[in-house]
């Protein structure tokens, strides 16, 4: 008798062991996706601000209650699976994912799906104009102190550098200007694609702090 109770106790540990590990990875999916997360620069499209293997903290809070960015933030958003036909606005092109798990695995899990880290430069309504090698934003040129100095803005062969930005969208760069596959080539990205913007730097623990805008 004494043996099955100890079998039925170590049962019931395991069992709890199980249920307080599930909870635990479902509340750490929940802040990830809902709050924020940690996450690895896997890109050089922001350098020099931002450097291949550097981690920074990511706030969802733009995503998860339609915050509209501002020129000069740092954002993550789903990498766009082509551009616009002739005929269509000037925003970035993605594939329908209708079926439940699909959308579960691909935007709760994250896996197979492939995400941008740039800096938001125009605005919904705003006329941008890359003439010369500077930005202009309805006809003004905007000041990039965050650019390696005297780095000039090219058109990377894209169709995209002379838009007004439709509403609901944003139109964002890379920092490494001539190593950046942006809005200059696949368009403007609607507002619902962008994941969250970057707060500040954790490591290298050197340069530990806010990022410059």
């Amino acid at each position: 008798m004494a043996k099955d109770n100890e079998k039925v106790n170590v049962k019931k540990e395991i069992w709890e062991w199980i249920y307080c590990i599930i909870i635990a990875i479902v509340v750490a999916l929940l802040i990830r996706y809902f709050i924020f997360t940690p996450t690895m620069i896997k890109q050089t499209s922001m350098v020099p601000t931002l450097q291949e293997g550097e981690r920074v903290f990511l706030s969802r809070m733009m995503r998860n209650f339609d915050e509209m960015p501002e020129r000069g933030d740092i954002i993550i958003f789903e990498m766009p699976d082509g551009h616009p036909s002739d005929n269509q606005l000037p925003i970035a092109y993605y594939n329908s994912h209708d079926g439940l798990l699909d959308k579960f695995n691909r935007y709760f899990l994250e896996l197979g799906k492939i995400s941008y880290i740039k800096r938001v430069i125009g605005l919904p309504g705003e006329h941008l104009q890359i003439i010369e090698g500077q930005v202009y934003i309805n006809g003004e040129v905007i000041e990039e102190t965050y650019l390696v100095e005297g780095l000039e803005t090219g058109t990377m062969d894209g169709e995209y550098c002379d838009v007004i930005i439709p509403e609901d969208c944003i139109f964002a760069m890379g920092d490494n200007r001539n190593g950046s596959m942006d809005s200059r080539v696949f368009g403007c990205i609607p507002l619902y694609k962008i994941e969250g913007e970057v707060l500040f730097r954790i490591w290298p623990l050197n340069k530990f702090g806010d990022i410059d805008k």
